[in-house]
C-alpha cells in the first residue's frame, strides 16, 4: 500500500489521508513508492501544445466554439478550466461554458471527473442548483462542459461588495441553499466543495430578497456509493476541497457524507453574518488545525445583535464529530428557520 508523507513534521498516514492531523500540512507521496493506479484513458489527449492552446483558449471572446457556440466573454478562470459565457447558434439560449485545461484534458482521471460532473449534473432539476446540459469535445480534443448561463455575481463577490448580512436576509439565503443541496443529496451526491464562491445569486422578482440562491460546480462532487472508476479518483493524491470550507473529517480523509456539507454550509453560514471565519488561524492551514482541535468562536462575539439561538444552530452545524451535527439539510433548513420564527420550532431545532 501506498503511502504519504507530511514533509514538515516527517509524519506518516496511510491513504486517502490528504493532510497532516498535527500541523495541516498537505501530504505528499513517499518517494520510491508505487505509484497509484491509473484510470484508463476515456478520450483522447488533445492535440494543442499548452502555449498553442492558451493562445487559442485563453482569449475565445468573438469566436465560435465546436462550430456551434459563439464565445461572448470570459468570466473567470481556475486551476482547472476557463469559463465562458456563451450563446448557442442552434437554439439561441445564453450558456456558460467550462473548458478544460490541457494539462487536465491529458490526465485520464480529470477527464473521468470532469464526465461524472456533467452525469451528476444533468440528474438536477431545482431551481437552487446549476444543471449541465451536455459535456463535448472539439476536433482538437479540448474537453468542456455546457450549462446555463446565470445572471448575478457569485456571492462572496456580493459579501465583498455588501459586508455582514443582516439575520432575515442571510437566513432566507441560507435556507434556499439548504433546499439545493438537499435536492442532491436525495440523489445520492455530496457536493464536497461548497464555499461562497460556488454559491451564484440570480436575480429572481419573485424571490423574497429579490435573487435566489443557486449551488454551482459540482466538480469536485462525490457519489457516496462511488463506482470503481470513482474510487479510482479519489487515490490520486490530488486535494479535493477548499480548506477553509473542509470538514475535519475531509480534512481526515475519512468517508464523506450529506454532514460534511452541512458543515461546509455552517463555514459559509459564518462568513455570512460575521465576515470572518469560525475558526482563528495565521493561515488556512491554521485554520484547518483548529477546527481539528478546538470549537468555534461564538458568532455572538463578533455580532451581539444575533440571536442566541442562531449561535446554538452553527455551534451544532460546525459539530466536530458528523453525528453531533444534523442528520439533513431538510433539518438544517428548519433549525434556520427556527431562528427568526422562534416558537416551537426553535425549540425543537435551535438546540
Amino acid at each position: 500500500m501506498n503511502t504519504r508523507r507530511c514533509p514538515r513534521c516527517q509524519s506518516s498516514y496511510a491513504p486517502p489521508a490528504r493532510f497532516c492531523e498535527r500541523d495541516g500540512t498537505p501530504l505528499v507521496e513517499v518517494e520510491g513508492a508505487p505509484a497509484p493506479a491509473e484510470t484508463p484513458p476515456t478520450a483522447a489527449a488533445p492535440s494543442l501544445g499548452d502555449e498553442e492552446f492558451t493562445r487559442r483558449y485563453a482569449t475565445l471572446t468573438g469566436q465560435v466554439l465546436d462550430h456551434r457556440y459563439q464565445v461572448i466573454r470570459k468570466l473567470g478562470e481556475g486551476g482547472m478550466s476557463y469559463v465562458y459565457q456563451a450563446q448557442d447558434l442552434e437554439s439561441g439560449d445564453a450558456l456558460a461554458v467550462k473548458i478544460l485545461l490541457p494539462r487536465l484534458a491529458r490526465d485520464p482521471s480529470s477527464v473521468e471527473r470532469l464526465r461524472r460532473e456533467a452525469a451528476i449534473a444533468m440528474r438536477f432539476e431545482h431551481p437552487n442548483v446549476c444543471p449541465i446540459t451536455r459535456v463535448g469535445q472539439s476536433e482538437d480534443g479540448i474537453f468542456y462542459l455546457v450549462m446555463p448561463f446565470l445572471p448575478g455575481e457569485p456571492l462572496n463577490e456580493h459579501e465583498t461588495r455588501r459586508g455582514p448580512y443582516p439575520l432575515g436576509e442571510g437566513i432566507t439565503l441560507l435556507i434556499e441553499i439548504c433546499h439545493g443541496l438537499q435536492h442532491a443529496h436525495e440523489r445520492g451526491i455530496v457536493h464536497r466543495d461548497l464555499k461562497p464562491e460556488n454559491v451564484m445569486l440570480v436575480p429572481d422578482p419573485e424571490a423574497e430578497i429579490g435573487f435566489r440562491a443557486v449551488v454551482m460546480d459540482f466538480g469536485l462532487a462525490k457519489q457516496r456509493q462511488p463506482d470503481p472508476k470513482a474510487a479510482k479518483l479519489t487515490e490520486t493524491g490530488i486535494v479535493l476541497g477548499t480548506p477553509e470550507f473542509m470538514s475535519p473529517e475531509q480534512i481526515r480523509g475519512k468517508p464523506l457524507d450529506g454532514r460534511s456539507d452541512i458543515y461546509a454550509l455552517g463555514v459559509l453560514a459564518y462568513e455570512l453574518f460575521s465576515g470572518q471565519l469560525p475558526f482563528a488561524g495565521r493561515n488556512a492551514q491554521d485554520t484547518m488545525m483548529a477546527r481539528l482541535r478546538g470549537q468555534p468562536t461564538s458568532i455572538r462575539a463578533l455580532r451581539p445583535d444575533l440571536p442566541q439561538r442562531l449561535d446554538q444552530v452553527l455551534t451544532r452545524t460546525l459539530a466536530l464529530q458528523p453525528d453531533d451535527r444534523y442528520r439533513s439539510m431538510d433539518e438544517l433548513a428548519h433549525a434556520f428557520e427556527a431562528v427568526t420564527s422562534g416558537g416551537l420550532l426553535s425549540r425543537l431545532f435551535g438546540r
